[in-house]
């Protein structure tokens, strides 16, 4: 029997003896992968047929054993042959994007000709034969803004300039056809989602020109007098600035640090602010990108015009000494003038100031104070053997409030 390497299953192919079989009762028979379920041999004629549809991505060849034996002794006649029959491929499969969708980046403003990323398609057809399984890949959906290269499925920007803060993010949607992307190929699609990333291409932007702030005189130094914001278009790192005093502090009256949640430039008082001596200040603040590109020629920068008016707050009178050490003779006559003690009000509209002696200090009750100009006159005569030194308290009041300050007035009695 003439033996098969290859014989290619389209329709029903037939093997055949060497054997002169005249006057002799023979019959084919079939073993190997495959006989009895899916190959069938006629036993008289060795047709060989094929019981169902064959797939070749499910099994693309079959090693079977022909034989020719006695049909009425099941005698072999001749050994055994062994053939191999092999499934030819037909395109019955198309391309399929076994890992996607996908999903990419590439930084905003990239050239053009940047690459993105690359999708791969598989086709499950035999990739030797014909074209079955050659690809060629095509863009259905995402230009002008990328293209992608037909034979390594490479996706790369295709447009010039293109800004994440006017578009973020694209759907791209990619094809692979199969018998080299000619007419009757089959095709299969994925998508693609690509997000711009930000870079630094954009500078901070205050939101005013021009900020104006009241601060009282008396706020404490470390407290925040206000807050100027500069806005940046872009994100993350990229959105940061630090903020300084260019102009108008050139007394070191003000600092200004970054709020590191809000990015906001919060101005801050370094010495205290007198009403009376400065009522109002006019400072050039700047805030400055923390990072930048050397595409972009950075770093980016914006200033504003902060004006500070200062508002006059109600101060305590102030005495004009911290301790006044007044002199008496023992023996001096009741109604003695001793000394005065002097304050002021501080504040621009200058209030009257009225005087008291704390009598918790001069139990005794021994000196009176003029309400009006502080004279401190003797009440009760002075023992100097008995107490030689008198601690009183003076309080000045403004005649229109009643803030206060203390001021302790020492008194030395000699004879």
């Amino acid at each position: 029997m003439d033996t098969c390497s290859c014989h290619i299953i389209k329709y029903t192919f037939k093997l055949h003896t060497d054997l002169d079989v005249r006057n002799k009762s023979i019959k084919y028979v079939l073993a190997g992968e495959g006989a009895g379920t899916i190959f069938a041999i006629e036993p008289l004629t060795g047709n060989i047929h094929a019981m169902k549809r064959l797939d070749r991505e499910e099994k693309a060849e079959y090693t079977l054993t022909a034989q020719v034996i006695n049909a009425e002794t099941d005698e072999p006649l001749e050994p055994p042959s062994e053939f191999i029959i092999k499934v030819q491929d037909i395109n019955d499969n198309p391309p399929q994007f076994i890992k996607g969708p996908y999903r990419a980046s590439v930084p905003e403003m990239s050239a053009v000709g940047t690459t993105v990323t690359q999708v791969t398609a598989t086709d499950a057809d035999d990739p030797v034969y014909g074209n079955s399984a050659k690809l060629v890949y095509s863009i259905l959906e995402g230009q002008p803004y990328f293209s992608v290269d037909p034979n390594s499925a490479t996706i790369k920007i295709a447009l010039h300039g293109m800004d994440r803060e006017m578009r973020e993010e694209y759907l791209v949607v990619i094809q692979a056809k199969d018998m080299g992307g000619h007419m009757g190929g089959l095709s299969g699609t994925t998508t693609v989602t690509i997000t711009l990333t930000d870079i630094n291409d954009n500078p901070p932007k205050f939101s005013k020109s021009l900020y104006e702030f009241v601060i009282p005189e008396d706020l404490p130094t470390g407290k925040m007098g206000g807050k100027v914001k500069a806005n940046d278009r872009d994100i993350g790192e990229n959105a940061k600035s630090t903020y300084n005093i260019l102009e108008g502090d050139e007394q070191g009256m003000f600092e200004i640090t970054t709020d590191t949640q809000t990015q906001e430039g919060i101005l801050r008082l370094k010495r205290p602010l007198d009403y009376e001596s400065k009522k109002a200040y006019t400072l050039k603040v700047e805030a400055t990108n923390i990072r930048s590109e050397p595409i972009s020629g950075g770093p980016f920068k914006d200033t504003a015009t902060v004006k500070i008016v200062v508002e006059d707050s109600d101060e305590p009178p102030v005495f004009s000494k911290p301790i006044y050490f007044l002199e008496v003779n023992e023996n001096a006559p009741i109604d003695t003038v001793i000394g005065a003690v002097t304050a002021r009000d501080p504040d621009a509209t200058g209030s009257l100031v009225r005087y008291v002696i704390d009598r918790h200090t001069d139990l005794e009750r021994q000196f009176n104070i003029n309400v009006n100009d502080g004279k401190i006159t003797l009440a009760k005569p002075l023992d100097r053997e008995t107490d030689m030194w008198h601690n009183i308290t003076v309080t000045a009041t403004e005649s229109s409030k009643q803030h206060l300050l203390i001021l302790t007035c020492c008194t030395y009695c000699s004879s």
